[in-house]
């Protein structure tokens, strides 16, 4: 598939996510919160005061941040602009949401000092692209903190890109893309300038990095 098409199966199923995605039910997005203080954790061990989530969602992590830490300024940017809706919905103050492409974030340069993304990497086509505007936008020395999926076993990640990814996007049609291994995080950072400091894998096949610009 092209990379428009990835984009708009993830647009598609988060586009018919959007309402429900808060609920309580034990779907995968209720599954995916469990990360949310491990990002949290990550962000305050230095300081920041601008902070964006790159695929937000509706905003539940940011919303978790911002009761945690009320003194900073966040910023959520998702591609449906559905989740953007719900997100803005909330009324929660000290918090901007935007509609736009990750790939291309739509923000100035040197925005941001910690930019994080919680199980939303594995649908960008185009990887590249988004290490390249995380540069952009990130301050000298500011920080990514991702969450994903990943495995330790090259043969379990052989089986979840080449079988459950693509059973994943023609069955349930979702798009979902590709998960990443530590050489393949490192080629990203060498590529766009960036340090690749940490790569974990912990436990339920949760990849925790932690990428730095440069000083």
């Amino acid at each position: 598939m092209t990379g428009e098409e990835y984009k708009k199966l993830s647009l598609k199923e988060f586009d018919r996510a959007a309402e429900k995605f808060d609920d309580d039910d034990p779907s995968v997005y209720n599954m995916c919160r469990r990360d949310y203080p491990d990002v949290l954790a990550e962000a305050v061990m230095e300081p920041f005061s601008d902070l964006l989530d790159a695929g937000c969602g509706t905003g539940a992590m940011l919303g978790m941040f911002r009761k945690d830490y009320p003194d900073r300024n966040y910023t959520g940017v998702d591609l449906s602009e559905k989740m953007i809706e719900t997100a803005t919905k909330k009324h929660i103050n000290g918090i901007r949401f935007v509609a736009g492409d990750c790939e291309n974030l739509p923000f100035a340069a040197g925005s941001f000092d910690v930019v994080t993304c919680s199980m939303s990497f594995h649908h960008y086509p185009n990887p590249e692209k988004f290490f390249m505007s995380l540069h952009r936008v990130l301050r000298p020395g500011g920080r990514f903190i991702l969450r994903d999926m990943a495995s330790n076993s090259r043969v379990m990640m052989w089986l979840i890109n080449h079988i459950e990814v693509p059973i994943a996007n023609k069955v349930m049609h979702k798009g979902d893309v590709h998960v990443y291994s530590r050489a393949d995080m490192q080629r990203l950072c060498d590529a766009s300038g960036m340090q690749l400091e940490l790569y974990e894998v912990r436990k339920g096949f949760r990849l925790h990095c932690v990428v730095r610009k440069p000083v």
